[in-house]
Protein backbone atom coordinates (compact mmCIF):
# COMPACT_ATOMS: atom_id res chain seq x y z
CA UNK A 1 0.00 0.00 0.00
CA UNK A 2 2.24 2.50 1.12
CA UNK A 3 4.79 1.40 -2.49
CA UNK A 4 1.66 2.13 -4.62
CA UNK A 5 1.16 5.77 -2.62
CA UNK A 6 4.38 7.17 -3.67
CA UNK A 7 4.38 7.38 -7.56
CA UNK A 8 0.39 8.92 -7.18
CA UNK A 9 1.64 11.59 -4.74
CA UNK A 10 4.63 12.40 -7.27
CA UNK A 11 2.15 13.46 -9.98
CA UNK A 12 0.12 14.99 -7.84
CA UNK A 13 3.22 17.36 -6.47
CA UNK A 14 4.48 17.66 -10.13
CA UNK A 15 0.67 18.95 -11.10
CA UNK A 16 1.27 21.34 -8.26
CA UNK A 17 4.32 22.26 -9.16
CA UNK A 18 2.98 23.27 -13.10
CA UNK A 19 0.33 25.02 -12.32
CA UNK A 20 1.87 28.15 -9.98
CA UNK A 21 -1.23 30.24 -8.98
CA UNK A 22 -2.26 33.18 -10.64
CA UNK A 23 -2.09 36.38 -8.09
CA UNK A 24 -3.22 39.35 -9.23
CA UNK A 25 -1.46 42.20 -9.93
CA UNK A 26 -1.67 44.65 -7.23
CA UNK A 27 1.16 47.55 -8.10
CA UNK A 28 3.49 47.48 -11.26
CA UNK A 29 7.22 47.90 -10.62
CA UNK A 30 8.59 51.34 -12.11
CA UNK A 31 12.23 52.69 -11.74
CA UNK A 32 12.85 55.50 -9.17
CA UNK A 33 13.69 58.07 -11.58
CA UNK A 34 9.87 57.85 -13.09
CA UNK A 35 9.19 59.82 -9.97
CA UNK A 36 11.52 62.58 -10.79
CA UNK A 37 8.69 63.23 -13.28
CA UNK A 38 5.69 63.04 -10.65
CA UNK A 39 8.29 65.85 -8.65
CA UNK A 40 8.77 68.30 -11.53
CA UNK A 41 8.63 71.95 -10.93
CA UNK A 42 10.10 75.06 -12.02
CA UNK A 43 12.93 77.96 -10.47
CA UNK A 44 13.73 80.68 -11.27
CA UNK A 45 16.44 81.09 -13.87
CA UNK A 46 18.89 82.51 -10.85
CA UNK A 47 21.85 80.19 -11.94
CA UNK A 48 22.20 80.94 -15.80
CA UNK A 49 24.31 84.21 -14.64
CA UNK A 50 26.47 82.58 -12.35
CA UNK A 51 29.58 82.37 -14.46
CA UNK A 52 33.54 81.65 -13.94
CA UNK A 53 34.01 85.47 -12.96
CA UNK A 54 31.16 85.20 -10.47
CA UNK A 55 32.52 82.66 -8.87
CA UNK A 56 35.79 83.82 -8.57
CA UNK A 57 34.28 86.73 -6.66
CA UNK A 58 31.61 84.89 -4.69
CA UNK A 59 33.22 87.10 -1.39
CA UNK A 60 31.29 90.44 -2.90
CA UNK A 61 28.47 88.59 -3.23
CA UNK A 62 27.76 87.60 0.98
CA UNK A 63 23.97 87.42 0.57
CA UNK A 64 24.32 84.08 -1.68
CA UNK A 65 26.70 80.81 -0.93
CA UNK A 66 27.97 79.89 -4.62
CA UNK A 67 30.39 77.20 -3.97
CA UNK A 68 31.15 74.33 -1.73
CA UNK A 69 33.17 76.39 0.78
CA UNK A 70 31.50 79.56 0.17
CA UNK A 71 34.43 81.02 -1.72
CA UNK A 72 37.74 79.11 -3.22
CA UNK A 73 39.49 79.92 -1.02
CA UNK A 74 38.01 77.80 1.94
CA UNK A 75 37.75 80.06 4.56
CA UNK A 76 33.57 79.35 5.56
CA UNK A 77 33.57 82.81 5.95
CA UNK A 78 31.02 85.16 5.55
CA UNK A 79 30.61 89.19 5.68
CA UNK A 80 26.91 88.97 6.78
CA UNK A 81 26.36 90.81 10.35
CA UNK A 82 22.47 90.90 10.79
CA UNK A 83 23.29 88.04 12.92
CA UNK A 84 25.66 88.69 15.71
CA UNK A 85 26.87 88.69 19.21
CA UNK A 86 23.77 91.38 19.85
CA UNK A 87 21.55 89.91 18.11
CA UNK A 88 22.27 86.49 17.76
CA UNK A 89 20.29 85.20 20.88
CA UNK A 90 16.74 85.92 19.29
CA UNK A 91 17.60 83.35 16.97
CA UNK A 92 14.71 81.26 15.89
CA UNK A 93 13.62 78.56 13.46
CA UNK A 94 12.70 79.94 10.32
CA UNK A 95 11.51 76.98 8.32
CA UNK A 96 12.86 73.17 7.63
CA UNK A 97 12.96 70.46 4.82
CA UNK A 98 12.45 66.56 5.88
CA UNK A 99 13.70 63.99 3.66
CA UNK A 100 13.22 60.80 3.56
CA UNK A 101 13.80 58.09 0.76
CA UNK A 102 11.75 55.86 -0.41
CA UNK A 103 12.11 52.42 -0.82
CA UNK A 104 15.52 50.85 -0.21
CA UNK A 105 18.82 52.29 -0.42
CA UNK A 106 22.28 51.42 -0.33
CA UNK A 107 24.19 50.41 3.08
CA UNK A 108 21.59 51.80 5.00
CA UNK A 109 22.85 51.85 8.97
CA UNK A 110 25.49 54.13 7.43
CA UNK A 111 23.57 56.90 5.35
CA UNK A 112 23.88 60.33 6.81
CA UNK A 113 23.01 63.98 5.53
CA UNK A 114 26.24 65.59 4.97
CA UNK A 115 25.54 68.25 2.19
CA UNK A 116 26.80 72.09 2.21
CA UNK A 117 23.48 74.23 0.60
CA UNK A 118 24.20 76.38 -2.10
CA UNK A 119 22.59 79.65 -2.40
CA UNK A 120 21.88 81.63 -5.59
CA UNK A 121 19.77 84.69 -5.49
CA UNK A 122 17.18 83.32 -2.84
CA UNK A 123 16.84 79.59 -4.24
CA UNK A 124 18.80 76.93 -2.92
CA UNK A 125 20.60 74.06 -4.30
CA UNK A 126 21.15 70.59 -2.00
CA UNK A 127 21.72 67.28 -3.04
CA UNK A 128 20.74 64.50 0.37
CA UNK A 129 22.36 61.08 0.35
CA UNK A 130 20.95 58.09 -2.27
CA UNK A 131 21.18 60.16 -5.05
CA UNK A 132 18.58 63.00 -4.41
CA UNK A 133 19.05 66.82 -5.38
CA UNK A 134 16.67 69.48 -4.60
CA UNK A 135 15.65 73.09 -5.72
CA UNK A 136 14.18 75.39 -2.45
CA UNK A 137 12.42 78.73 -2.02
CA UNK A 138 15.46 79.70 0.16
CA UNK A 139 13.85 82.13 2.17
CA UNK A 140 10.20 79.72 2.99
CA UNK A 141 12.05 76.09 1.93
CA UNK A 142 8.78 75.30 -0.35
CA UNK A 143 10.40 72.64 -2.80
CA UNK A 144 10.78 73.92 -6.79
CA UNK A 145 11.80 70.64 -7.76
CA UNK A 146 13.72 67.13 -7.13
CA UNK A 147 16.04 65.00 -8.85
CA UNK A 148 16.61 61.33 -7.81
CA UNK A 149 19.49 59.33 -9.39
CA UNK A 150 19.00 55.54 -8.90
CA UNK A 151 21.46 54.01 -6.62
CA UNK A 152 22.25 50.30 -6.84
CA UNK A 153 22.01 48.03 -3.53
CA UNK A 154 25.21 46.52 -3.85
CA UNK A 155 27.63 49.80 -4.37
CA UNK A 156 30.97 49.06 -1.77
CA UNK A 157 30.88 51.64 0.67
CA UNK A 158 34.07 52.07 3.23
CA UNK A 159 32.29 54.61 5.23
CA UNK A 160 29.01 55.99 4.55
CA UNK A 161 26.13 55.98 2.21
CA UNK A 162 26.42 60.04 1.98
CA UNK A 163 27.06 63.11 -0.49
CA UNK A 164 28.76 66.45 0.72
CA UNK A 165 26.97 68.99 -2.10
CA UNK A 166 26.43 70.29 -5.53
CA UNK A 167 28.10 72.74 -7.68
CA UNK A 168 25.84 75.36 -9.85
CA UNK A 169 27.62 77.15 -12.87
CA UNK A 170 26.20 78.52 -16.03
CA UNK A 171 22.53 77.20 -15.60
CA UNK A 172 23.56 73.77 -14.33
CA UNK A 173 23.46 71.86 -11.16
CA UNK A 174 26.30 69.32 -11.10
CA UNK A 175 26.98 66.62 -7.95
CA UNK A 176 28.83 63.20 -8.32
CA UNK A 177 26.72 60.22 -7.05
CA UNK A 178 27.51 57.11 -5.11
CA UNK A 179 27.89 55.21 -7.71
CA UNK A 180 30.68 57.22 -9.49
CA UNK A 181 28.80 59.50 -12.25
CA UNK A 182 28.98 63.23 -12.26
CA UNK A 183 25.43 64.06 -13.33
CA UNK A 184 24.47 67.72 -14.73
CA UNK A 185 20.99 69.09 -14.35
CA UNK A 186 19.08 71.48 -15.84
CA UNK A 187 19.20 74.18 -12.61
CA UNK A 188 15.68 75.53 -13.44
CA UNK A 189 13.94 72.02 -13.94
CA UNK A 190 15.97 69.29 -12.49
CA UNK A 191 16.29 67.27 -15.57
CA UNK A 192 19.14 65.33 -16.65
CA UNK A 193 21.45 67.06 -19.30
CA UNK A 194 24.36 64.94 -19.02
CA UNK A 195 25.99 62.12 -16.89
CA UNK A 196 29.46 60.63 -17.32
CA UNK A 197 30.57 57.58 -15.07
CA UNK A 198 34.45 59.08 -13.31
CA UNK A 199 34.74 55.44 -10.88
CA UNK A 200 34.50 52.16 -11.45
CA UNK A 201 32.26 51.01 -8.86
CA UNK A 202 33.10 46.72 -9.61
CA UNK A 203 36.52 47.82 -8.42
CA UNK A 204 35.36 49.27 -5.29
CA UNK A 205 35.98 53.16 -6.79
CA UNK A 206 32.34 55.22 -5.07
CA UNK A 207 32.10 59.29 -5.31
CA UNK A 208 30.93 60.95 -2.37
CA UNK A 209 32.64 65.36 -2.58
CA UNK A 210 30.67 67.84 -3.91
CA UNK A 211 32.23 69.03 -7.34
CA UNK A 212 34.01 72.30 -7.88
CA UNK A 213 33.32 74.86 -10.54
CA UNK A 214 36.40 76.44 -12.06
CA UNK A 215 36.30 77.92 -15.39
CA UNK A 216 34.34 76.15 -17.93
CA UNK A 217 35.50 72.76 -15.77
CA UNK A 218 33.61 70.71 -12.97
CA UNK A 219 36.49 68.43 -11.01
CA UNK A 220 35.72 65.96 -8.53
CA UNK A 221 37.53 62.75 -7.17
CA UNK A 222 37.34 59.55 -6.18
CA UNK A 223 36.90 57.47 -2.96
CA UNK A 224 37.53 53.95 -1.74
CA UNK A 225 40.92 53.65 -1.12
CA UNK A 226 40.02 51.37 1.28
CA UNK A 227 39.32 48.98 -1.68
CA UNK A 228 43.02 48.77 -2.60
CA UNK A 229 42.15 51.19 -5.99
CA UNK A 230 44.25 53.68 -7.42
CA UNK A 231 42.73 57.20 -6.32
CA UNK A 232 42.27 60.04 -8.87
CA UNK A 233 40.65 63.47 -9.68
CA UNK A 234 38.90 64.32 -13.03
CA UNK A 235 38.19 67.59 -14.56
CA UNK A 236 35.08 67.44 -16.86
CA UNK A 237 33.95 70.44 -19.23
CA UNK A 238 30.85 71.69 -18.04
CA UNK A 239 28.53 72.05 -21.27
CA UNK A 240 29.57 69.13 -22.75
CA UNK A 241 30.42 66.37 -19.57
CA UNK A 242 33.60 65.46 -22.07
CA UNK A 243 36.41 64.77 -19.28
CA UNK A 244 39.08 67.12 -20.06
CA UNK A 245 41.86 65.17 -17.65
CA UNK A 246 42.68 63.01 -14.97
CA UNK A 247 45.13 63.06 -12.17
CA UNK A 248 46.04 60.02 -10.82
CA UNK A 249 47.22 60.46 -7.20
CA UNK A 250 49.53 57.07 -7.57
CA UNK A 251 52.31 57.80 -9.94
CA UNK A 252 52.85 54.72 -12.20
CA UNK A 253 56.56 53.44 -13.08
CA UNK A 254 58.91 56.10 -14.52
CA UNK A 255 56.83 58.86 -13.68
CA UNK A 256 57.92 61.46 -10.92
CA UNK A 257 57.27 60.00 -7.49
CA UNK A 258 56.96 56.50 -8.78
CA UNK A 259 60.37 55.79 -6.77
CA UNK A 260 58.34 55.66 -3.54
CA UNK A 261 56.36 52.65 -4.44
CA UNK A 262 57.75 49.14 -5.04
CA UNK A 263 56.79 48.19 -8.76
CA UNK A 264 54.14 45.79 -7.97
CA UNK A 265 51.89 48.69 -5.53
CA UNK A 266 51.12 51.39 -7.43
CA UNK A 267 47.82 50.13 -8.85
CA UNK A 268 46.62 49.55 -5.90
CA UNK A 269 47.86 52.13 -3.97
CA UNK A 270 44.67 54.43 -2.36
CA UNK A 271 45.67 57.87 -2.70
CA UNK A 272 41.35 58.72 -3.51
CA UNK A 273 40.94 62.74 -3.42
CA UNK A 274 36.98 62.55 -1.84
CA UNK A 275 36.99 65.95 -0.33
CA UNK A 276 36.46 69.33 -2.53
CA UNK A 277 39.56 71.36 -3.63
CA UNK A 278 40.21 75.05 -3.01
CA UNK A 279 41.11 77.23 -5.47
CA UNK A 280 43.66 80.30 -6.01
CA UNK A 281 42.87 82.27 -9.57
CA UNK A 282 45.43 84.54 -9.11
CA UNK A 283 47.77 81.37 -8.53
CA UNK A 284 46.09 79.42 -11.20
CA UNK A 285 46.48 76.73 -8.74
CA UNK A 286 44.44 73.96 -7.48
CA UNK A 287 44.95 72.88 -4.16
CA UNK A 288 43.68 68.97 -3.68
CA UNK A 289 43.65 66.37 -0.50
CA UNK A 290 44.58 63.07 -0.93
CA UNK A 291 43.70 59.77 0.94
CA UNK A 292 45.81 56.92 2.47
CA UNK A 293 47.65 54.49 0.83
CA UNK A 294 46.73 50.70 0.47
CA UNK A 295 47.00 48.65 2.80
CA UNK A 296 45.42 50.97 5.34
CA UNK A 297 47.55 49.75 8.23
CA UNK A 298 50.40 47.32 6.58
CA UNK A 299 52.98 48.89 5.19
CA UNK A 300 54.89 46.11 4.47
CA UNK A 301 53.31 45.47 1.11
CA UNK A 302 54.33 49.45 0.25
CA UNK A 303 57.63 50.25 1.68
CA UNK A 304 58.76 54.20 1.17
CA UNK A 305 57.05 57.25 1.47
CA UNK A 306 54.37 56.37 -1.18
CA UNK A 307 53.86 59.51 -2.88
CA UNK A 308 51.35 61.41 -3.51
CA UNK A 309 49.03 59.51 -0.49
CA UNK A 310 47.86 61.96 2.60
CA UNK A 311 48.93 64.82 0.49
CA UNK A 312 48.17 67.81 -0.80
CA UNK A 313 48.99 67.89 -4.26
CA UNK A 314 48.65 71.72 -6.66
CA UNK A 315 47.50 71.09 -9.84
CA UNK A 316 46.75 73.28 -13.38
CA UNK A 317 43.41 73.24 -13.56
CA UNK A 318 43.67 73.23 -17.26
CA UNK A 319 45.59 69.83 -18.07
CA UNK A 320 46.08 68.50 -14.37
CA UNK A 321 49.94 68.60 -14.32
CA UNK A 322 51.28 68.58 -10.57
CA UNK A 323 53.20 72.13 -9.93
CA UNK A 324 53.89 70.88 -6.09
CA UNK A 325 53.00 68.42 -3.33
CA UNK A 326 53.39 68.43 0.12
CA UNK A 327 53.18 65.16 2.38
CA UNK A 328 51.34 64.99 5.51
CA UNK A 329 52.12 62.18 6.83
CA UNK A 330 54.58 59.38 4.92
CA UNK A 331 54.43 55.88 4.60
CA UNK A 332 50.61 56.76 6.31
CA UNK A 333 49.99 53.14 8.44
CA UNK A 334 47.07 54.98 10.68
CA UNK A 335 44.81 56.00 8.07
CA UNK A 336 45.33 59.66 8.82
CA UNK A 337 44.65 60.62 5.30
CA UNK A 338 45.39 63.67 3.90
CA UNK A 339 41.84 64.70 2.32
CA UNK A 340 41.02 67.65 4.87
CA UNK A 341 40.03 71.11 3.46
CA UNK A 342 43.32 73.40 2.18
CA UNK A 343 42.04 77.16 3.65
CA UNK A 344 43.73 79.60 1.99
CA UNK A 345 44.76 83.35 3.26
CA UNK A 346 47.06 85.86 3.56
CA UNK A 347 49.39 86.85 6.63
CA UNK A 348 51.99 89.80 6.30
CA UNK A 349 52.00 89.81 2.64
CA UNK A 350 52.54 85.99 2.32
CA UNK A 351 50.16 84.15 0.36
CA UNK A 352 49.72 80.87 3.00
CA UNK A 353 47.57 77.62 3.51
CA UNK A 354 46.32 76.40 6.13
CA UNK A 355 45.70 72.78 6.94
CA UNK A 356 44.57 70.79 9.96
CA UNK A 357 45.59 67.64 9.30
CA UNK A 358 43.90 63.83 11.15
CA UNK A 359 47.42 63.31 12.43
CA UNK A 360 46.68 66.03 14.81
CA UNK A 361 49.11 68.60 13.09
CA UNK A 362 48.18 71.86 11.67
CA UNK A 363 50.27 73.05 9.07
CA UNK A 364 50.73 76.58 7.69
CA UNK A 365 52.63 76.16 3.88
CA UNK A 366 53.32 78.40 1.26
CA UNK A 367 50.78 78.12 -1.36
CA UNK A 368 53.29 79.69 -3.93
CA UNK A 369 55.38 76.67 -3.95
CA UNK A 370 54.47 74.81 -0.95
CA UNK A 371 57.71 75.51 1.52
CA UNK A 372 56.52 74.59 4.98
CA UNK A 373 55.95 78.19 7.40
CA UNK A 374 55.24 76.18 10.14
CA UNK A 375 53.71 72.89 11.95
CA UNK A 376 51.71 72.47 15.49
CA UNK A 377 50.29 70.14 17.26
CA UNK A 378 46.47 71.14 17.89
CA UNK A 379 45.44 67.27 19.44
CA UNK A 380 46.90 64.33 21.19
CA UNK A 381 49.10 62.97 18.62
CA UNK A 382 51.13 59.50 20.49
CA UNK A 383 51.68 58.28 16.91
CA UNK A 384 54.74 59.99 16.14
CA UNK A 385 56.61 63.82 16.00
CA UNK A 386 56.54 66.66 13.54
CA UNK A 387 59.40 69.46 13.66
CA UNK A 388 57.50 72.89 13.52
CA UNK A 389 60.74 74.16 11.85
CA UNK A 390 61.51 71.47 9.17
CA UNK A 391 58.31 69.52 9.13
CA UNK A 392 60.75 66.24 9.59
CA UNK A 393 58.02 63.28 10.76
CA UNK A 394 59.56 60.93 13.01
CA UNK A 395 56.90 57.87 13.63
CA UNK A 396 57.06 56.68 17.42
CA UNK A 397 53.72 54.17 17.31
CA UNK A 398 52.94 51.56 14.65
CA UNK A 399 50.15 49.20 14.49
CA UNK A 400 51.54 45.77 15.64
CA UNK A 401 50.12 41.91 15.42
CA UNK A 402 49.02 42.06 19.39
CA UNK A 403 47.52 45.64 18.66
CA UNK A 404 49.08 49.30 19.94
CA UNK A 405 46.95 52.12 21.74
CA UNK A 406 47.61 55.17 19.40
CA UNK A 407 46.36 58.28 19.56
CA UNK A 408 44.65 59.79 17.86
CA UNK A 409 42.61 57.22 16.36
CA UNK A 410 41.71 55.77 12.60
CA UNK A 411 39.17 59.30 12.23
CA UNK A 412 42.19 61.43 12.99
CA UNK A 413 41.85 64.37 15.17
CA UNK A 414 39.98 65.77 12.56
CA UNK A 415 37.92 64.68 10.57
CA UNK A 416 36.69 65.72 7.05
CA UNK A 417 33.81 68.08 8.30
CA UNK A 418 36.02 71.64 7.99
CA UNK A 419 37.55 74.37 9.60
CA UNK A 420 36.88 77.90 9.02
CA UNK A 421 39.02 80.97 8.75
CA UNK A 422 38.12 84.47 10.19
CA UNK A 423 39.77 87.67 8.88
CA UNK A 424 37.78 89.80 11.34
CA UNK A 425 39.74 88.03 14.06
CA UNK A 426 42.95 86.59 12.18
CA UNK A 427 42.12 82.95 13.76
CA UNK A 428 40.96 79.35 12.94
CA UNK A 429 38.57 77.74 13.84
CA UNK A 430 38.54 73.66 13.93
CA UNK A 431 36.15 71.10 14.71
CA UNK A 432 38.58 68.53 17.19
CA UNK A 433 38.15 64.23 18.03
CA UNK A 434 39.92 63.63 20.87
CA UNK A 435 40.26 59.51 20.65
CA UNK A 436 42.68 56.97 20.78
CA UNK A 437 42.08 53.47 19.09
CA UNK A 438 44.09 50.06 19.47
CA UNK A 439 45.49 49.34 16.14
CA UNK A 440 46.29 46.03 15.10
CA UNK A 441 47.92 44.60 11.66
CA UNK A 442 46.91 41.76 10.40
CA UNK A 443 47.06 39.97 7.49
CA UNK A 444 45.96 41.05 3.74
CA UNK A 445 45.36 39.79 0.19
CA UNK A 446 44.13 41.71 -2.60
CA UNK A 447 40.83 40.81 -4.27
CA UNK A 448 38.87 43.38 -6.04
CA UNK A 449 36.35 45.40 -4.82
CA UNK A 450 37.01 43.92 -1.50
CA UNK A 451 38.35 45.73 1.88
CA UNK A 452 42.56 46.00 1.96
CA UNK A 453 43.26 46.88 4.79
CA UNK A 454 45.85 45.13 6.34
CA UNK A 455 44.30 45.53 9.91
CA UNK A 456 42.01 47.26 12.04
CA UNK A 457 41.52 50.05 14.53
CA UNK A 458 39.52 49.66 17.08
CA UNK A 459 37.71 52.95 19.24
CA UNK A 460 35.03 51.30 21.48
CA UNK A 461 37.42 50.54 24.48
CA UNK A 462 38.52 54.02 24.62
CA UNK A 463 36.49 57.42 25.51
CA UNK A 464 35.74 59.79 23.03
CA UNK A 465 35.26 63.53 23.54
CA UNK A 466 35.56 66.63 21.06
CA UNK A 467 36.36 70.30 21.38
CA UNK A 468 36.28 73.43 19.15
CA UNK A 469 39.00 75.48 19.06
CA UNK A 470 40.13 78.82 18.27
CA UNK A 471 44.22 78.83 16.45
CA UNK A 472 46.04 81.72 16.14
CA UNK A 473 48.13 80.45 12.48
CA UNK A 474 51.09 83.08 13.34
CA UNK A 475 52.26 81.20 16.28
CA UNK A 476 50.58 77.72 15.92
CA UNK A 477 49.21 78.04 19.70
CA UNK A 478 45.78 77.31 20.97
CA UNK A 479 43.53 80.98 21.50
CA UNK A 480 40.82 79.81 23.31
CA UNK A 481 38.79 75.71 23.31
CA UNK A 482 35.67 74.72 23.90
CA UNK A 483 34.80 70.45 25.07
CA UNK A 484 31.75 69.10 24.02
CA UNK A 485 29.93 65.75 25.12
CA UNK A 486 31.00 63.96 21.85
CA UNK A 487 33.78 64.71 19.42
CA UNK A 488 32.78 67.10 17.26
CA UNK A 489 32.21 66.12 13.31
CA UNK A 490 30.19 68.95 11.86
CA UNK A 491 31.98 71.98 10.13
CA UNK A 492 32.51 75.36 11.11
CA UNK A 493 31.29 78.43 9.87
CA UNK A 494 32.74 82.15 10.88
CA UNK A 495 31.20 85.37 10.20
CA UNK A 496 31.54 88.87 10.67
CA UNK A 497 29.11 89.38 13.54
CA UNK A 498 31.85 87.81 15.21
CA UNK A 499 30.22 84.36 15.66
CA UNK A 500 31.17 80.77 15.07
CA UNK A 501 28.77 78.12 14.33
CA UNK A 502 29.14 74.64 14.33
CA UNK A 503 26.79 71.63 15.54
CA UNK A 504 26.93 68.34 18.02
CA UNK A 505 26.54 64.77 17.56
CA UNK A 506 23.79 64.97 20.01
CA UNK A 507 21.70 67.49 17.65
CA UNK A 508 22.86 70.55 19.41
CA UNK A 509 23.69 73.47 17.00
CA UNK A 510 25.76 76.53 19.09
CA UNK A 511 27.31 79.73 18.60
CA UNK A 512 30.33 80.79 20.02
CA UNK A 513 31.63 84.12 20.55
CA UNK A 514 34.23 83.84 18.20
CA UNK A 515 36.81 86.47 20.13
CA UNK A 516 36.38 84.58 23.58
CA UNK A 517 34.74 81.59 22.84
CA UNK A 518 31.95 81.88 25.26
CA UNK A 519 28.96 79.91 23.82
CA UNK A 520 26.36 82.54 23.26
CA UNK A 521 23.41 80.58 21.65
CA UNK A 522 22.12 76.90 21.11
CA UNK A 523 19.22 74.60 19.72
CA UNK A 524 18.01 71.15 19.58
CA UNK A 525 17.53 70.16 16.41
CA UNK A 526 16.97 66.59 17.13
CA UNK A 527 19.34 64.83 15.37
CA UNK A 528 23.04 64.75 15.19
CA UNK A 529 24.71 66.93 13.05
CA UNK A 530 27.47 65.75 10.54
CA UNK A 531 27.33 68.52 8.07
CA UNK A 532 28.41 71.97 6.45
CA UNK A 533 26.47 75.17 7.66
CA UNK A 534 26.46 77.96 5.65
CA UNK A 535 24.36 81.56 5.92
CA UNK A 536 22.89 83.83 3.29
CA UNK A 537 20.35 86.51 2.74
CA UNK A 538 17.21 87.45 0.64
CA UNK A 539 15.60 90.72 0.50
CA UNK A 540 17.85 91.99 3.10
CA UNK A 541 17.12 89.56 5.51
CA UNK A 542 20.01 86.85 6.97
CA UNK A 543 19.42 83.23 7.20
CA UNK A 544 21.77 80.07 8.93
CA UNK A 545 21.19 76.84 7.36
CA UNK A 546 22.41 73.44 8.89
CA UNK A 547 21.43 69.41 7.31
CA UNK A 548 20.74 67.63 10.27
CA UNK A 549 20.96 63.56 10.14
CA UNK A 550 23.30 61.53 11.82
CA UNK A 551 25.28 58.80 10.56
CA UNK A 552 28.31 58.10 8.49
CA UNK A 553 30.86 55.77 9.39
CA UNK A 554 30.05 55.56 13.89
CA UNK A 555 32.60 53.19 14.49
CA UNK A 556 35.64 55.62 13.82
CA UNK A 557 35.00 58.55 15.74
CA UNK A 558 32.00 58.23 17.68
CA UNK A 559 30.57 53.91 18.21
CA UNK A 560 28.81 55.02 21.24
CA UNK A 561 26.37 56.92 19.41
CA UNK A 562 25.08 54.23 16.87
CA UNK A 563 21.65 54.20 19.15
CA UNK A 564 21.37 58.34 18.26
CA UNK A 565 18.11 59.59 16.30
CA UNK A 566 18.75 58.93 12.73
CA UNK A 567 16.62 61.49 11.00
CA UNK A 568 16.77 63.86 8.43
CA UNK A 569 15.99 67.96 8.15
CA UNK A 570 17.33 70.50 7.01
CA UNK A 571 17.30 73.50 9.48
CA UNK A 572 17.26 77.37 9.04
CA UNK A 573 17.26 79.92 11.46
CA UNK A 574 16.37 84.14 11.31
CA UNK A 575 15.99 86.38 13.78
CA UNK A 576 12.15 87.72 13.95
Amino acid sequence: MHIRLVPALLVLCGACASRPPNWPVTEVSKPMTAYNEAMRGLAPPVAQGVDAARIRAARSEPQNWLTYYGAYDGQRYSTLDQINTNTVRGLRPAWNFQFAPLGLIAAPATFSWEAAPIVVDGVMFISGYDGYVWALDAATGEMLWQYKHEIPLDVPLCCGHVNRGVAVANGRVYFATVNGYLVALDATNGRLVWQKAFADVRAGESATLAPLAVKNLVIVGSSGAEYGVRGHIDAFDQATGNRVWRRYNVPKPGEPGSESWPAEAWARGGGTAWITGTYDPELDLLYWGTGNPGPVFDGGPRPGTNLYTSSVVALDPDDGALRWHYQWTPHDVWDYDGVNENILFEQNGRRLLGHFDRNGYFFVLDRTNGALVRAAPFARATWGEIDGATGRVTPRLIPTPQGTEICPGPAGAKEWPHASYSPQTGLFYVPVIDACARFKRGPVVYRESMFYLGGEADVRSYEQTGYVKAIDPATGREVWSWRGQHPMVASVLSTAGGLVFTGEPNGRFNAWDARTGAMVWSYQTGNGIHSNPVTYSVRGKQYIAVPTGWGGWLEGYAPEMYGAPRGSALFVFALP
